[in-house]
């Protein structure tokens, strides 16, 4: 009796093929061969996961440049049952592209993306002073935008490989005004329990302040320095009822099944209204958290050890 194959696994992320968040799930080993979905927004990438449309999604989260995704920050904020499992980190740069026998001579208007074309300024002012700018939803939706009669559109900012996917032609490349730029990329799933450790690990998390004083943001701060976790990013995002409101948006060094990670998570939980934990996942960089002996494991584990003898009446001696 023959076996039925085995679902593929769906994995969503922003759309069209050729966009950086094509490329970040390329390095997904085991979305490799798997069917891709790509979609229009952040919102619909991570509907599909909560739905069960998708298993996991891949959404940009952070630029070196331009800091946080606001969007991304907001949804992964608002919306429930969501959990982080990776992150991956692609180099950003651009080429401006237009139709075959258009020279950059002939360009005044420029399709990109919002964020591709603020880190695209300066080349532009240099060689288009005139230029205007059209606003794109993706770096591969401004190149489908050039055969869009309606948008008049002469060029637009888009990914390298670009010319794979449509037919145009490159004009110039390296457009970025900074050659170090990179944007980091999360893959996100459903609840799943929390891998184990690798040594190289990010925590991320959202919390609220339980009132609007002076040095609370101080007091959320300390429950991570007491215990020698250091945080990658602290960023403030309102929450929307009122003025003055704000949740804050955390990675820290470290898994929570570290034990410093764990008591700073748990200070974090008592103190705060509402805290949701994003996931703990390998780093992208690969690189290990520093710390001091004091805030080793085992320094944790043994003065819990020794508050239970305490309670217990065990001598010490």
């Amino acid at each position: 009796m023959s076996q039925r194959p085995s679902r593929l696994r769906r994995y969503s992320y922003l759309g069209p093929a050729g966009t950086f968040t094509e490329a970040a799930l390329k390095q997904v080993e085991e979305a490799r061969g798997q069917d891709w979905h790509p979609v229009t927004n952040l919102g619909e990438a991570l509907n599909d996961v909560v739905s069960g449309a998708s298993d996991a999604a891949m959404i940009a989260i952070e630029n070196s440049i331009d800091g946080g995704v606001t969007v991304a920050q907001d949804l992964l904020a608002t919306i429930p049952g969501l959990r982080i499992i990776g992150e991956y980190l692609v180099p950003v740069d651009f080429v401006l592209v237009a139709r075959p026998g258009v020279a950059i001579e002939d360009i005044s208007v420029v399709a990109g993306h919002p964020v591709a074309y603020g880190q695209c300024r300066t080349w532009l002012d240099e060689a288009r002073p005139t230029h205007r700018h059209m606003p794109a939803t993706s770096n591969v939706q401004a190149a489908a935008d050039l055969f869009d009669d309606a948008k008049h559109i002469d060029a637009a900012i888009a990914p390298p490989g670009i010319e794979d996917h449509y037919d145009v032609e490159v004009l110039a490349r390296n457009l970025a005004d900074n050659p170090d730029a990179v944007t980091r990329f999360v893959l996100v799933s459903r609840v799943v329990p929390v891998g184990e450790p690798t040594g190289a690990d990010k925590t991320s998390l959202i919390a609220e302040l339980p009132e609007d004083r002076s040095g609370a943001l101080l007091d959320l701060l300390e429950q991570f320095a007491t215990r020698g976790v250091n945080l990658t990013l602290l960023a403030s995002r309102p929450i929307g009822d009122r003025m003055g409101r704000y949740r804050f948006v955390i990675d820290a060094e470290g898994h929570i099944k570290d034990e410093r990670v764990a008591d700073a998570l748990l200070g974090v939980k008592r103190w705060s209204p509402n805290v949701v934990f994003l996931g703990s996942y390998p780093r992208a960089d690969k690189i290990s958290a520093e710390f001091r002996p004091v805030h080793d494991n085992d320094r944790f584990r043994d003065a819990r050890d020794w508050l239970r003898e305490v309670i217990e009446g065990v001598d010490p001696a």
